[in-house]
């Protein structure tokens, strides 16, 4: 098993994991990955910070995070897109079922707590978005698919190797450009004030 990074006492930055997910069903793209494109443009030189995009397929994407979770990040920021809603939500509680379309309801992890939630201070961000103009909201459901795993399993697993990560999940209306393509009228937010809204969430990180 690789040996987990620890951050030096004396880094001038924490480091982040930041993930965003591909297509699925009937989206060409995904909202929380143009977010992250966005935010990209001003990260060529933050190496503190680590991007990643996931497969919208829950076995490959928990082999994938729980990879890159030894790395021992300060935190991990997790994005998601969510059709219909209006403004960015962080979602506070990862619950430990899976369900999705016909199948059956299922634990993520059979020996795992009923839920997690997140240590960092979600309503004092959503505060301070609205504060800067970009709606938000605090959640406390995050379905039971995949967003709700990663969230679910990112506290998992670093519970599992005794990491100190936190994590936390950000759910993102659509894109206009995927509303403009879609039949039926849905709220959306530009990738570039999704990305503001991210860019924000880690500045206060760093700042903490």
């Amino acid at each position: 098993m690789p040996i987990a990074k620890r951050r030096s006492e004396d880094s001038p930055s924490k480091t982040v994991l930041v993930t965003a997910f591909g297509p699925y069903d009937c989206w060409s793209n995904n909202s929380s990955w143009l977010c992250l494109v966005e935010l990209i443009r001003d990260l060529s030189e933050a190496s503190h910070i680590t991007t990643r995009r996931y497969p919208v397929d829950l076995r490959e994407a928990r082999t994938m995070l729980a990879n890159d979770l030894q790395a021992g990040y300060d935190y991990a920021l997790h994005l998601g897109q969510a059709p219909g809603a209006s403004c960015v939500r962080l979602e506070a509680i990862g619950l430990n079922v899976f369900h999705h379309d016909n199948e059956s309801p299922e634990p993520l992890e059979k020996d795992g707590p009923l839920a997690y939630r997140s240590a960092l201070p979600l309503a004092e961000w959503a505060v301070g978005l609205r504060d800067e103009g970009i709606p938000s909201d605090v959640s406390f459901h995050a379905g039971t698919y995949l967003c709700n795993a990663m969230l679910y399993w990112s506290h998992f697993f670093v519970e599992q190797e005794n990491f100190h990560t936190r994590s936390c999940f950000v759910h993102l209306p659509l894109a206009p450009q995927q509303v403009v393509a879609h039949t039926e009228s849905l709220a959306m937010m530009p990738s570039t004030m999704s990305a503001a809204a991210v860019r924000w969430i880690l500045d206060h990180i760093h700042r903490a």
